[in-house]
């Protein structure tokens, strides 16, 4: 297994759920950690609980979707942390509606955050690995984006663009020994799902979001000479 000790990671939306989980979890693997976010409390007790691992943290507030922000935000943190060696694009947001029901707004936003976000963070980040001519990018998508259903059309059009856009980079980096993971988890008891009412968390039967960081800790694990593409997180229990 690959030894983690030491690597830098940056995760967006890291204050709280699955970026939070994810976070500690490398922390725990001797990772320091930059994590992103729009709320500066969350963040503040995200990098506390880091840094109580014994790991350096530090946070930048932002909004993914604001590409000026993005710049700014990920300049200062790899200032802070050195360099750079995972990103986990993980801040995304979530709404549900028929088609015609649901406001334009919200479809912009739902696309402006969930794949532009994604699209700036990694713009900026990417030409520091393909400088080191290593790295990892773990971008988080949803079963929304392999399946449509019925009230999903906006979070699945976006889910399935993540799932594109991250093929094609990954064709594009594997030159270059970024190793480039699309994740597609089923419902899991994270602060949007609950406050969504998707989930009621129970946990004998509803994946957890340290159960995802482990599949996020295993995938970076793996010998640089494999490379997990794509992989999808289910609960057990139907």
């Amino acid at each position: 297994m690959e030894n983690l000790k030491g690597q830098k990671a940056i995760i967006t939306g890291g204050g709280r759920g699955l970026g939070k989980a994810t976070a500690i979890a490398l922390a725990k693997e001797g990772v320091d950690v930059a994590i992103t976010g729009r709320n500066e409390q969350n963040l503040l007790a995200t990098v506390n609980e880091l840094k109580a691992l014994g790991v350096n943290a530090t946070y930048a507030v932002f909004d993914v979707s604001d590409y000026n922000a993005v710049k700014e935000g990920i300049e200062k943190i790899i200032a802070e942390l050195g360099t750079v060696d995972i990103l986990v694009n993980n801040a995304g947001i979530a709404a549900f509606g028929s088609f015609l029901e649901m406001e334009t707004e919200k479809w912009v936003n739902m696309i402006q955050t969930n794949v532009l976000g994604m699209y700036y963070v990694t713009k900026e980040v990417l030409p520091h690995l393909v400088a080191k001519n290593q790295g990892d990018i773990i971008n988080v998508s949803s079963t929304a984006g392999i399946n449509g259903n019925p009230g999903t059309s906006a979070y699945s059009a976006s889910k399935f663009a993540v799932i594109g856009l991250s093929e094609s980079l990954m064709k594009e980096v594997r030159k270059n020994n970024i190793r480039v993971c699309t994740l597609t988890p089923s419902t899991i008891a994270s602060d949007m799902s609950l406050e969504l009412g998707i989930t009621d968390g129970n946990t004998e039967k509803v994946l957890q979001p340290e159960d995802f960081a482990q599949l996020i800790v295993a995938s970076l694990q793996l010998p640089r000479r494999a490379m997990l593409k794509t992989a999808s997180l289910w609960s057990t229990n139907p």
